[in-house]
């Protein structure tokens, strides 16, 4: 019971850090990438599918992304998707290809990727939080049927307090690389 409630809490706190590295991973620094459109979505025949299932994303030089469709009755709304995705990007169509330049970062854009990287930290570590929180609660209430006693509720909430302060270190320390990768560019 006790093994797999801190199994259970490591396991919950680490999906909230992967989950954070990855939204990290979408907000670009020097190098585009075609991961930048796989949060994009397309209504494909009553289906909510991801654009990187419906075509073959590839960087074609430094700033260019091109899209090619499997399906080309799709590029509408394709192409309404990526400019309603809030990543400043504007397609531009030929026959059965969509390219997106990828404008250069300015001094505004950066100070905006930077603004939502922290607000991306501060949510991860709220989320965190919230787990530890569940689980002091539910130590309380082993110990208050008597499941549990006092000490091994202390030993429980100095892991999971050990625990919480090592994934809201790595937040904030792959949080300051980014920033350090957005402001040196």
């Amino acid at each position: 019971m006790l093994i797999t409630l801190k199994e259970r809490v490591y396991v919950q706190m680490n999906k909230c850090f992967l989950l954070f590295n990855k939204d990290l991973h979408k907000v670009r620094t020097n190098r585009v990438s075609p991961d930048l459109l796989n949060d994009i979505y397309i209504d494909y025949y009553g289906t909510s599918t991801a654009l990187t299932q419906l075509s073959n994303i590839i960087l074609e030089n430094n700033n260019m992304l091109k899209i090619t469709l499997f399906d080309i009755s799709i590029k509408n709304f394709v192409e309404k998707a990526i400019i309603n995705s809030n990543l400043g990007l504007n397609p531009i169509s030929t026959n059965s290809c969509i390219r997106i330049p990828i404008p250069a970062l300015t001094e505004s854009r950066r100070k905006e990727f930077i603004k939502i990287i922290k607000n991306e930290a501060e949510n991860a570590r709220v989320s965190i939080r919230n787990i530890r929180r569940e689980a002091n609660d539910r130590i309380k209430n082993l110990l208050k049927i008597k499941e549990i006693n006092q000490d091994m509720a202390q030993e429980l909430k100095q892991n999971i307090q050990q625990n919480t302060n090592l994934f809201i270190k790595k937040i904030n320390d792959i949080t300051m690389i980014k920033e350090k990768e957005l402001l040196t560019i």
